[in-house]
Parts: C-alpha cells; structure tokens; sequence
C-alpha cells in the first residue's frame, strides 16, 4: 500500500474485534509516530499505551468519573461518553502527552502559546503517522481529542505530568465506515 492508498483508505473506526494487537505491532505503529517531523526537531510527544482488560476497565472507570466532575462544574463533555465506550471496547488506547506543554488551566505567556502551537502541530503529525501506519497494517485506529473531559483524573491516573493532547484507539476493525464526504478543493484553496 502506497502513502496516497493509505491516506483514501483510512477511517475513523469504532468498532474493534477482540483480537489482540501484539506489543510488537503497536511499537511499529509508535515507531512511525516518532519518525514525524517536528518544529527545532524537539520531538514533543510522549506516548502511554494502555492494553489488557484490567487497565481497560480501570481507565473507563477514571474516564467516566473525569467526565461526571467536569459535567458536575457545569461544562459540556461533547462526545465523551461515546468516546469512553470506544475505548472501552478498543483492544489498545495510546495517550499522547506533550511533556512540555502548560495545562489548559494556567496562564501562558505569549512566547509560550506559540511554542505550544508549534508542538501541538507536531504531535498532530505523529499521531498521523500512526493512523496511517496502522492502516498498512490492517489496524483500524480513531483520533479522539475529547479525553479532556477527563483531563485532570487521566493524567493522575497515567502518572503524567505533561500535557494531555488526545489519544488514539487502536486494533483490529469490526466495521468498514464508508469515505466521508470532503469538500472540494475549490472550497478551501485559495491561490494567490
């Protein structure tokens, strides 16, 4: 499969089979996240992988309570729940920390917004990468940004000091979603 083949046929998949993603197919898939290109090559990203049925439940578990505080505080959890049982069924979940980056809470300073947006554009391009690399190797993956409702409670619970950014559940796909539609390039290029 070609880089364009991969890019057409990749899908935002919720529905995994029980099958098991060996430890040294998930090291390939993080291998290609690494190989990202990344601004001053400071290579931003950290990763926490989480398998096994006991640490699922675990993180579901610390899941679910994150998003009932952050509901409890009167803020919208978006998909949340629906992204809690995805992971919950999803044989292998990634974490993807910027070690550096400062808590969406904190103040930054300006110089500090700007590196963090260089370093979120990086990790955007690792976590492309293992989308794409897992589509090669026959895995279905789905990107989800919407751990934040659970922000505080997941990087307790991971023992991460960094920033939470997204992660990405990973395994064998029991579905074939359809292409989404996409605007044509006339709607979002401009030449000038």
């Amino acid at each position: 499969m070609d880089t364009r083949e991969a890019i057409a046929a990749r899908r935002s998949v919720r529905k995994f089979t029980d099958r098991p993603v060996t430890e040294e197919i998930v090291n390939a898939v993080l291998a290609a996240a690494t190989l990202a290109p990344s601004g001053k090559n400071r290579q931003p990203w950290r990763f926490v992988v989480v398998v096994g049925d006991e640490k699922r439940a675990q993180m579901i578990r610390v899941m679910r309570e994150g998003i009932a505080d952050t509901k409890a505080r009167g803020m919208e959890t978006g998909s949340a729940i629906m992204t809690a049982r995805i992971m919950q069924h999803a044989p292998v979940t990634i974490f993807v920390f910027n070690p550096e980056g400062v808590h969406p809470w904190r103040s930054h300073s300006i110089g500090q917004t700007f590196l963090e947006l260089v370093d979120t554009q990086s990790i955007g391009a690792a976590i492309q990468n293992m989308l794409l690399a897992a589509q090669e190797l026959g895995l279905g993956t789905l990107w989800m940004c919407d751990v934040w409702s659970a922000y505080q409670q997941l990087s307790a619970w991971l023992g991460e000091t960094g920033q939470l950014v997204a992660a990405v559940a990973l395994g064998y796909p029991d579905e074939q979603p359809a292409p989404r539609p996409r605007r044509p390039l006339s709607e979002v290029v401009r030449w000038f």
